[in-house]
This record gives structure tokens, sequence and C-alpha cells, in this order.
């Protein structure tokens, strides 16, 4: 069976929670166990947003220090914070221009992306494309494409922005 654990982190407003929910989702769509947990006090003041993810036989929503299998991070400074989350051969994707000097990072600057698709609320998205392209999530970009369409197919131009900026990530690999 599978079992995954992810760090998912930003600050308010860069739509953390939805990622966290779509992944989320993605695993229940693919019949595996899941539970989330998140911590977002501040957030409505862009304060530190932090969510946990694991899919899989688990009994605790929570990620201890040391057992994540990767982190997303939405904001560069985040990896630092977090990134003490993750095992000795764990991953991480990061929204940041320049390259980091911990092994296993891998960047990317969605920020820019995003004002290029012309859809800066996307940086979420992008990231999570790029950790996509890693082919090291428990989920395939079909899989997760399927469940953003069943999310908003009422919202036919969210779709299509939210499936570019899904695009632009994997394709930046």
């Amino acid at each position: 069976m599978i079992s995954q654990q992810l760090i998912i982190s930003g600050v308010g407003g860069q739509g953390i929670l939805f990622i966290t929910r779509l992944l989320a989702e993605t695993a229940i769509a693919k019949e595996l166990p899941v539970l989330t947990s998140e911590t977002h006090g501040m957030a409505q003041r862009g304060g530190i947003v932090i969510s946990h993810l694991k899919v899989g036989a688990f009994s605790s929503p929570l990620v201890r220090p040391g057992q994540a299998d990767g982190l997303i991070a939405l904001k560069p400074g985040n990896v630092k914070l977090h990134n003490s989350f993750l095992k000795p051969d764990g991953w991480i994707t990061a929204n940041a221009v320049e390259p980091f000097p911990l092994a296993g990072v891998v960047t990317i600057d969605a920020d820019t992306l995003a004002l290029q698709l012309g859809n800066p609320q996307a940086v979420n998205l992008i990231v999570l494309g790029r950790a996509l392209s890693m082919g090291r999530l428990f989920c395939t970009k079909d899989e997760l494409a399927n469940v953003l369409r069943r999310k908003l197919h009422d919202k036919p131009a969210v779709l299509e922005g939210a499936l570019a900026a899904l695009a632009a990530g994997i394709g930046a690999a």
C-alpha cells in the first residue's frame, strides 16, 4: 500500500489549504486512506500556514519531525522553517528564484510563471506541478487534473487557469 507523509507550507492567501484538499481528494479518488491537519492561526494577516498530509495507514494526522517524505514550500523562507520535518532522504519543492544550498531541493520561480500566465494566484498549483514532475508524489498529473476538473467543473475559466498553472509547473522540469 502507498504510504506518504507531506508538509505543505507558505503564508496566508497562497492556497495551501486548497492544494492540501486537492491532494486529499486525489487520494480519496484512488481509494487511499488520507489524513490532513493544518495550522493557520494568523493566515489572514500573511502569517505562516503549514499543512500536514498523510496518505496511507496512519492513525495520527500530524507529521512528526524527521518523518516527512516531502516538503512543498510556497515561500523560500519556509524551507528553513520546515525542513526539520523531512526524512534524511526527503525531497523539497520550493518556490524560489535562487537555488538552495541544501541537497534535494528543487526550485521553481512560480511567482514569475504565475505572472506570465496572467494568474498571480496560481503559484500554489505551479509549485504542485513541479512536485508532480519529480515523480515522487503518490498520484499522477492525470489523477490530480481529474480531481481539479471535478472540483471546478462549474467554473470553466478558473479550471482552465488551474490546469494551465499545473502544466506550467510540470513543464518547467
